[in-house]
């Protein structure tokens, strides 16, 4: 079956072409979520935008774009993945009616790059039909004769791989990236959660985006698949990915499962607690594969510093640093049954973020803060007589040694 079959507005028909401009895939108050492996019919030719209908898309001409992006200009240019290049715009009301004005990133297609026709049809098919808080907004799409093009909300501070990694730009601090792996691993739980199952199969720091506020969000589908349904334990694919994140059970035997996307984002949350590429062949040769280096460590409490990144210049809580790395092992697990849920995954990440670590009496405890004010009430407490002191020490102590004997902390045993 042809790519024509597929979707008759990306190509010319044999009859008069309607004008496609101001074209909006049609509202609709509900609609039956489609999947790729719905594609694969043979009675499978309609429009793009019937199959999308209620996602309130917009369908942008190929001359639109190019006014939007100055004709894909330079200045405007973002950057550029396995996709192709991605340049800066913006849109208003003047451009489409009912549009929001706001700037948008467009991604074109290279059409002598490593991806093609297919994984532009799976973004837009998946981010047409998926609405998340911390999953890229897909405000249109252009499928032109050979052109393809796909247009999204701007993300001013780009990809966590640009703000981990750039070399001279300020470190990014502790909340941050706590901030961002929370963002991250809500975006992945509700995939993994839907009605029909999505693994996103390309988890990696170049694909989380960032806003203003450093709301991580997922982009670039390309690579996504819908999961395993009913009674089926996984879905056999062919082995994709990029070096480094791809969960060693899914290179072997291309049987890929939403673990697999655990085992990602175990590799990213060691990057942000390290500092370090997944990959860095400008290592030395023992430490160019982080997960290789850092997993025998993660497990001992006193040589975790040996891999905490050095520009965090102890910024952090201990007790916090710890927990995300008995996390991020719990992630990296060889056998995937043993991984936890990305639901799992968010319970012990996000109190880590506002956790500060404290001295009382000679006793090392942690507390949890939300604010400056309960800081302070801390500070005040431990002024107080030795009697009353002694009391919320005891408190504390229970409190660290309810964390420290969670199952999270201890579930160090071999895989």
């Amino acid at each position: 079956m042809k790519w024509q079959d597929y979707f008759t507005t990306c190509f010319k028909p044999d009859g008069p072409n309607p004008n496609p401009t101001n074209q909006v895939v049609p509202k609709q108050s509900s609609f039956r979520r489609i999947s790729l492996s719905d594609l694969s019919s043979s009675t499978i030719s309609e429009d793009l935008s019937i199959s999308l209908a209620g996602s309130n898309l917009h369908v942008f001409t190929l001359h639109e774009l190019k006014v939007i992006t100055h004709n894909f200009s330079p200045c405007n240019f973002l950057g550029k993945g396995g996709f192709g290049p991605v340049h800066k715009g913006f849109v208003d009301d003047k451009l489409r009616p009912g549009l929001k004005a706001q700037p948008v990133a467009v991604k074109l297609l290279d059409l002598d790059g490593a991806q093609g026709h297919r994984e532009w049809l799976t973004e837009v098919i998946f981010l047409g039909q998926l609405r998340h808080a911390h999953l890229v907004k897909l405000i249109g799409y252009c499928c032109e004769e050979e052109h393809r093009l796909i247009v999204y909300e701007y993300m001013p501070r780009g990809s966590l791989e640009n703000q981990l990694f750039r070399r001279f730009t300020v470190s990014l601090p502790w909340t941050t990236r706590m901030k961002i792996a929370v963002g991250a691993a809500k975006g992945l739980a509700f995939l993994h959660e839907t009605e029909k199952p999505v693994i996103y199969r390309d988890f990696k720091t170049s694909n989380i985006l960032l806003d203003s506020d450093y709301t991580a969000k997922l982009s670039d589908f390309g690579l996504a698949t819908d999961g395993p349904v009913g009674d089926e334990t996984h879905v056999s694919t062919q082995v994709m990915g990029t070096q480094g994140y791809a969960a060693p059970e899914y290179l072997m035997t291309g049987r890929l499962t939403a673990a697999s996307d655990v085992y990602s984002f175990g590799v990213v949350l060691l990057e942000l607690l390290t500092g370090r590429k997944s990959v860095d062949k400008n290592r030395p040769y023992r430490e160019q594969n982080l997960v290789e280096w850092a997993r025998p460590m993660l497990k001992k409490p006193r040589k975790l510093s040996q891999v905490m990144d050095p520009r965090l210049e102890g910024q952090y809580s201990e007790i916090a640093a710890q927990k995300a790395a008995a996390l991020a092992y719990q992630c990296l697990r060889r056998r995937p049954k043993l991984r936890p849920k990305m639901s799992e995954v968010i319970k012990v990440l996000e109190p880590l973020k506002d956790l500060v670590d404290i001295q009382i009496m000679g006793t090392f405890v942690f507390a949890v803060s939300t604010d400056s004010d309960s800081q302070n009430e801390v500070s005040k407490e431990t002024e107080k007589p030795h009697k009353e002191t002694k009391s919320i020490e005891t408190a504390l102590q229970k409190n660290l040694t309810r964390g420290l004997n969670s199952p999270m902390h201890h579930g160090f045993k071999r895989a």
